[in-house]
C-alpha cells in the first residue's frame, strides 16, 4: 500500500506577490507623509515653546530693572585692556536675559562690563571662555538645522594669524524685530508712519512694556530668522562660510546684537529690498523659518501666533511698531 502524499501548499503567484508589494508601497507613501505632518508640528510647537520661554524672560527681566532689555547697546567708552584694540560692543538682548531662562552657569561665565569683543567674553583661539560657544536649547528652532557659527572669517579681516583659523559660537535661530527698512515702507507699504521703529531700541532709550502704546498684543518682539550664518533663498541653502560673509551673512550668535532684523522685503529670488516678500523669501536680515507656510512671532504680551508667508508687509509693519497708531486688520 503506497502512503498518501502530504498535500503540496500552493505559493503566491507572481501577481500576488506584485499586488502585496503594490498594497506596501501605497501604504507606506500614505504614512510617509502622515510622520512628515507630524514631526513638522511637533518642530513647530517646540519653537513656539522657545518664543514663549523668550517673552516670559523679558517680561521678568522687565520686573527685576523697571525696563526691557535693549536689543543691544554700545560701551561710552572702550573697556580697558583689550589686545584687540578699543572695543566697545556691547551685548546681545539674548545675553541679558540668560539668567531668566536658567543659564546662570553661561553668563557666571562672562564678563558683562567688557565688551562682546573682549578675550574675557570670547572662546579659544582668541579668548579663554567657552561661553559664547554654548548651544542654548531655548535660542535654538528644531526645525532649523543644527549648526555653530564661524566668525573667524570676520576677524580674519583684521587679525591676519586668524586666517583660515575657525572661531564658533552658539547660534539663535530668533532676532529682536528691531524695525522696518525705509525700502519697504517705499515700495509695498506707504502708508507705514515714518520712523516704524520696534520696541526693543538702544540702552540709551530704555523702553518700558507701557511704551507699547499700540498695544502689547498688537506689537511683535521677537521674530524668527532661522539658519543663520548660513544663506537660505526659499528652501534653498546658497551660500555658506566666507561666501555667506561676503554676502552679508554674518550675524547669528545669540551673544552678537547684529542678529536682530530690521525688515526691508526681498524679491522673490531672496535679494534683500528687493521685493515686498516678508515672510521665508531669504534669510539675509529677514524673517524666515524652517516650518511650511509661514514663522512663528511673540507678541509684546507675551503671546505667541504663526506669520503666514502671505501676510501684507503694511500690517507686518504694523505690528512691528510700537507706537505707530495704526489699525491693524485681521491677519
Amino acid at each position: 500500500m503506497v502512503p498518501p502524499q502530504p498535500r503540496r501548499r500552493p505559493g503566491f503567484t507572481l501577481i500576488e506577490l506584485l499586488v502585496v508589494i503594490a498594497i506596501i508601497a501605497i501604504l507606506i507613501g500614505l504614512l510617509v507623509p502622515a510622520v512628515q505632518k507630524v514631526r513638522d508640528a511637533a518642530a513647530r510647537l517646540s519653537c513656539s515653546n522657545n518664543l514663549k520661554q523668550i517673552g516670559l524672560a523679558l517680561h521678568n527681566y522687565h520686573d527685576s530693572n523697571g525696563v526691557l532689555p535693549a536689543y543691544g547697546f554700545d560701551f561710552p567708552t572702550a573697556p580697558p585692556g583689550n589686545p584687540l584694540g578699543p572695543q566697545t560692543q556691547g551685548h546681545s538682548a539674548f545675553a541679558l536675559i540668560l539668567p531668566y531662562i536658567e543659564q546662570d552657569n553661561v553668563i557666571r561665565l562672562a564678563r558683562q562690563d567688557r565688551s562682546v569683543i573682549d578675550p574675557l567674553n570670547l572662546p579659544p583661539p582668541l579668548g579663554v571662555t567657552p561661553a559664547g560657544q554654548a548651544h542654548i536649547k531655548v535660542y535654538q528652532c528644531p526645525a532649523a538645522p543644527s549648526r555653530d557659527s564661524d566668525y573667524g572669517p570676520y576677524f580674519a579681516q583684521f587679525i591676519s594669524s586668524m586666517k583660515g583659523v575657525p572661531l564658533l559660537l552658539g547660534v539663535t535661530d530668533y532676532a529682536i524685530a528691531q524695525g522696518i527698512g525705509g525700502s519697504l515702507t517705499n515700495n509695498c507699504s506707504p502708508s507705514t508712519p515714518p520712523g516704524n521703529t520696534g520696541l526693543l531700541g538702544q540702552k540709551s532709550q530704555p523702553r518700558k512694556i507701557t511704551d507699547m502704546t499700540d498695544g502689547s498684543s498688537n506689537t511683535i518682539l521677537v521674530v524668527e530668522d532661522g539658519g543663520r550664518q548660513n544663506v537660505y533663498v526659499g528652501r534653498q541653502m546658497v551660500a555658506s562660510g566666507i561666501q555667506a560673509l561676503l554676502m552679508g551673512n554674518l550675524n547669528a550668535a545669540w551673544a552678537d546684537y547684529n542678529t536682530k532684523v530690521r525688515v526691508d522685503g526681498a524679491s522673490a529670488s531672496g535679494v534683500p529690498g528687493g521685493g515686498c516678500c516678508v515672510v521665508n523669501c531669504t534669510n539675509i536680515d529677514e524673517i524666515y523659518s524652517f516650518h511650511s507656510s509661514g514663522a512663528s512671532a511673540l507678541r509684546g504680551d507675551g503671546s505667541v501666533f504663526f506669520m503666514k508667508e502671505s501676510i501684507q508687509p503694511g500690517v507686518l509693519a504694523a505690528l512691528i511698531s510700537a507706537q505707530g497708531g495704526e489699525v491693524i486688520p485681521d491677519y
